[in-house]
C-alpha cells in the first residue's frame, strides 16, 4: 500500500489511516513470522525523520509488548531495541521506546 499513488509519506492522516488499519488486524499485525512487527519498525524509523509526532505515536503497539506470548514479546522487543539503536532517533520516538524497555 505505501506504493499507492494515494500515499504520501509526507501527509499524517496518510500515515494514520495506512498503519491505523494495519494495526487494526490482529493477523497482519501479530503475523507469528514477525513480519508486521518489522514493517511497523521500519515505519516508525522512516517516519521519525520526516515527522517524529506521527512516528512517536506509531510506537504505541510496541509499548504493550509484555502483553503477549514469549514468541511475540521476543520479536517486538527486538524491534523496540532496533529503534533504541537508530542514531538520530527524536526525543519523542527515544523516550517512548526507552521506556517500553525499561
Amino acid at each position: 500500500l505505501t506504493a499507492e499513488p494515494v500515499y504520501d509519506a509526507n501527509n499524517p492522516n496518510s500515515n494514520y489511516s495506512l498503519l491505523g488499519g494495519f494495526l487494526g488486524s490482529a493477523v497482519n499485525f501479530h503475523a507469528a513470522d514477525g513480519s508486521g512487527y518489522e514493517f511497523l519498525g521500519d515505519m516508525v524509523e522512516t517516519l521519525d525523520k520526516a515527522n517524529a509526532q506521527v512516528a512517536a505515536r506509531m510506537v504505541g503497539p510496541f509499548t504493550k509488548w509484555r502483553k503477549y506470548d514469549a514468541s511475540r514479546q521476543a520479536m517486538m522487543k527486538a524491534q523496540l531495541e532496533r529503534l533504541l539503536a537508530v542514531k538520530g532517533l527524536s526525543a519523542n520516538t527515544y523516550e517512548l521506546v526507552s521506556k517500553s524497555l525499561e
